[in-house]
């Protein structure tokens, strides 16, 4: 039987400044393909390209990834600042009441990263334009020159809520992440549930409260190393679980894989005269 399908949140990116393309990492295709056992898909995430009742139609969970561009804090009532960096607003329409739609249908999604970010905006929350700059805070940033191993480092310890999903989940209340973030949740969005902190107190992992859908997010990179760190195979692998299930109550057609057949020599086409 065909897989579920999982839309990605596709980034926009200019090719040499002269071609417009939605794009996502292989990576994140590679988590959601052998990790969560779904078949991943780019979505183009342009309003003018997609509306969000078809995407909820024709996608059974969402994976809201992260990207240079930021949300725009004109969706947080903030006003924009060098600090807060770029913006992708396309993304934003699309993103923002796609999150929240899906919140109250129940539908699964995951977020990375600004995805995480997305999720408490969606609901309300405010963000922090550049996390290194509060006091008693580390940098989270990516080493500026560094080698995609330094890059994707466990050298950040997250703690979860003693008793909380992310425990229960995990079946421990500190892990090592990753850190790969310049901008970070102030105020958390209405019912979204901080429930993982780094150690200079910044949010890394929340959920939605109430929802009755997987709306686990996590501030981190899981899907550099999906398929060998536990920490990120448990994630994907319970978002996989959830999307797949969402798929067998939802009574969406699931097509049987077609066995390539050679042609029938009938059906050949007849090869013109010279």
């Amino acid at each position: 039987m065909a897989r579920p399908i999982v839309g990605i949140i596709g980034n926009s990116h200019m090719i040499t400044d002269t071609y417009h393309v939605h794009a996502g990492g292989y990576q994140t295709s590679q988590a959601v393909s052998k990790v969560a056992d779904c078949t991943p898909v780019i979505i183009p995430t342009d309003p003018d390209l997609v509306g969000i009742e078809e995407l909820m139609t024709h996608f059974d969970g969402f994976l809201f990834t992260g990207g240079r561009p930021n949300v725009h804090p004109e969706e947080y009532g903030h006003e924009e600042t060098e600090a807060h960096g770029t913006f992708d607003r396309a993304r934003d329409r699309v993103v923002l009441p796609l999150i929240r739609a899906l919140t109250e249908r129940g539908q699964p999604y995951f977020g990375v990263c600004r995805g995480f970010q997305e999720v408490s905006v969606a609901f309300g929350g405010t963000l922090h334009p550049e996390i290194r700059d509060l006091p008693g805070r580390m940098n989270h940033r990516m080493p500026p020159e560094g080698t995609f191993e330094e890059i994707s480092e466990l050298r950040q310890r997250v703690s979860f809520t003693d008793g909380g999903v992310f425990h229960r989940l995990l079946g421990t209340t500190r892990v090592m992440t990753n850190t790969l973030h310049g901008q970070g949740v102030m105020e958390p969005g209405e019912r979204v549930v901080i429930d993982g902190v780094a150690d200079d107190s910044t949010p890394e992992a929340l959920y939605v409260r109430d929802a009755p859908g997987f709306t686990l997010s996590v501030q981190w990179h899981p899907e550099f190393n999906a398929t060998d760190d536990p920490v990120s195979r448990t994630l994907f692998g319970a978002f996989g679980k959830a999307v797949r299930a969402w798929a067998g109550q939802s009574g969406r057609p699931v097509l049987k894989k077609r066995l390539m057949r050679p042609a029938r020599q009938g059906c050949q086409a007849k090869k013109r005269p010279a």
